[in-house]
C-alpha cells in the first residue's frame, strides 16, 4: 500500500517536472537568442521587457479591457455556432434526406479555412462586432455539427432497439440512450471548435477591431513596440491553452468511462 502511495507521488512530480520542461527550455532559447548578438533587441525582445510591458498593461487596465472583449465575442460567437452546429449534425445524422440535400455543400464549405472568410465578411457585414461573431461562429459550427453527427451515427442500433421495448418517449430517449452515447463526441467536437474559434477571433481582430487580443497585437506592431507584440502572443497561447486543458478536465469529469485506468 505505501509502495503504491509513493509510485504515485513519484509519478505526480515527474509529470509536473515535465509540464514545466517545454516552457523552462523555451525561455532559455528565447534568452540565449537575445544574447547571442545575431538579432537586435528590437526584433527578439528580452524576456523581462516584455513582462515589464505585460505588468504596464495589467495596472493600466487595458489587458482587462482587451481580455473582456475578446472573451465576450468568444463566448457569443461559441454559443451561436454550437446551437446551429448540433442542430445541424442531428438533424442530417437522423434523416437521410436532409444528409444527401445537406452533405456537398456542408463538406465543401467545411474545407475552407474560417480566416479566408474574413475578407467577405467584412465587405457583407462591415467591421462592427456582427462580423467577428460571425466568423467565431462559423468557425465553431462545423466541428460541433460533424462531432454530433458522427456521435448520433454511432449509436448501436440494439440500444435504439432496447428503447424502444422500454417504449421511452423522444425525449427519454434522448436523455438517457442518444445524449450519453454521443456525448465523447461531442465534447471532442467541442474542444477542437473552441481552439479553432479563438484562433479565428484572434486573426479577425488583428484586421478591424477597438479592443481584443489581436487589437493589442496590431497597436503594438503600429507603435514599434515589439514588447506589445510578444505579450499579445504570450496571452493568446496561454488563453487557448486553458481553454483546451479545462474541456479536457471537463470531458474526463462527464465521460469517466473514457478515462485511462490508474494502475
Amino acid at each position: 500500500m505505501n509502495a503504491a502511495i509513493g509510485a504515485q507521488r513519484v509519478g505526480r512530480w515527474r509529470d509536473r517536472l515535465l509540464f514545466v520542461t517545454g516552457p523552462v527550455l523555451l525561455l532559455i532559447g528565447w534568452i540565449a537568442a537575445v544574447h547571442s548578438g545575431h538579432y537586435s533587441q528590437l526584433i527578439v525582445v528580452p524576456p523581462l521587457e516584455v513582462f515589464g510591458a505585460l505588468r504596464e498593461i495589467f495596472d493600466n487596465g487595458e489587458l482587462a479591457l482587451h481580455l473582456g472583449q475578446s472573451f465576450h465575442r468568444l463566448l457569443t460567437g461559441f454559443a451561436l455556432g454550437a446551437a446551429f452546429g448540433l442542430g445541424c449534425g442531428a438533424l442530417m445524422s437522423i434523416s437521410v434526406q436532409i444528409d444527401r440535400a445537406c452533405a456537398p455543400l456542408f463538406n465543401a464549405i467545411r474545407q475552407v479555412p474560417s480566416i479566408a472568410f474574413i475578407p467577405l465578411f467584412i465587405l457583407i457585414f462591415g467591421i462592427g462586432e456582427t462580423f467577428k461573431v460571425l466568423i467565431v461562429a462559423k468557425a465553431a459550427f462545423f466541428p460541433i455539427a460533424l462531432a454530433a453527427y458522427d456521435g448520433i451515427k454511432a449509436i448501436s442500433h440494439a440500444h435504439l432497439e432496447v428503447a424502444k421495448l422500454y417504449r421511452l418517449s423522444v425525449l427519454e430517449r434522448v436523455r438517457y440512450v442518444i445524449a450519453p452515447a454521443a456525448l465523447t463526441n461531442l465534447l471532442t467536437g467541442m474542444r477542437l471548435a473552441l481552439g479553432r474559434a479563438w484562433g479565428v477571433l484572434v486573426a479577425a481582430e488583428l484586421f478591424a477591431a477597438d479592443y481584443g487580443i489581436g487589437q493589442l497585437m496590431e497597436s503594438g506592431r503600429q507603435m514599434f513596440r515589439l514588447d506589445i507584440v510578444f505579450v499579445g502572443v504570450l496571452i493568446a497561447g496561454v488563453v487557448g491553452y486553458t481553454l483546451d486543458h479545462g474541456l479536457r478536465i471537463l470531458e474526463r469529469r462527464m465521460t469517466p468511462w473514457n478515462a485511462p485506468e490508474v494502475a
